[in-house]
């Protein structure tokens, strides 16, 4: 990298200064992208988890819908389907993490069973009924984490093409301009020694 800054002692004290303030920006978000780089391992994984006990939740509710199908028919099924009355509300709140906002949702689940006569009902409808309600809760989990990664892996592709700045650009330009600056002052300082040692030797010799 060229540098073209005048050779100053007040240059050097910038450049030393610019250096250190640089080398502190970049331990801080080098930190920082650890920080976030660990709690996007743990969200991945929360997610994966997450995923699974939804699919095989889903996979396992549908299973019980098809046997209450198979031993009660269609559409006695979907008769019972309409009295069953299961509403949601739904909270969002934030929390912070390095910086990033992420949502907390909570899901709150209002029912008032029962809602049907249990006579001539298929214990497999019960069991329709408990399991999609814990999907319904797996969900808002799922979407909470989900919504998290995202956002934490903006900010973690940020802050990494920061360190990647300061690591690659910065740091070395402020180095190379302490060292340019520090060796041109030796070098005029010498030339300067050697002048002087010069002009002593001529006016003794006079």
């Amino acid at each position: 990298m060229k540098i073209t800054i005048a050779a100053t002692k007040t240059n050097l004290l910038k450049a030393k200064k610019s250096l250190s303030l640089t080398r502190e920006g970049y331990e801080l978000l080098d930190e920082k992208r650890r920080i976030l780089m660990a709690e996007l391992t743990a969200i991945i994984d929360s997610v994966d988890t997450l995923q699974g006990q939804v699919d095989t939740a889903l996979r396992q509710g549908y299973e019980f819908v098809n046997k209450a199908v198979v031993s009660m028919g269609r559409q006695r099924v979907e008769e019972i389907s309409y009295a069953v009355n299961i509403k949601t509300e739904i909270g969002i709140s934030q929390r912070r993490v390095m910086g990033v906002s992420l949502p907390v949702i909570a899901l709150r689940l209002i029912e008032h069973p029962p809602y049907y006569s249990p006579h001539e009902v298929n214990l497999y409808v019960d069991e329709s009924i408990v399991k999609f309600r814990s999907i319904l809760e797996l969900i808002g989990q799922l979407a909470e984490k989900k919504i998290a990664l995202l956002r934490m892996a903006r900010e973690a592709q940020k802050t990494i093409r920061k360190v990647n700045a300061l690591e690659k650009v910065y740091l070395p330009y402020y180095k190379d301009t302490v060292k340019y600056i520090s060796d041109r002052l030796d070098e005029e300082s010498r030339d300067s020694f050697s002048m002087l040692k010069l002009i002593k030797k001529a006016q003794a010799n006079q």
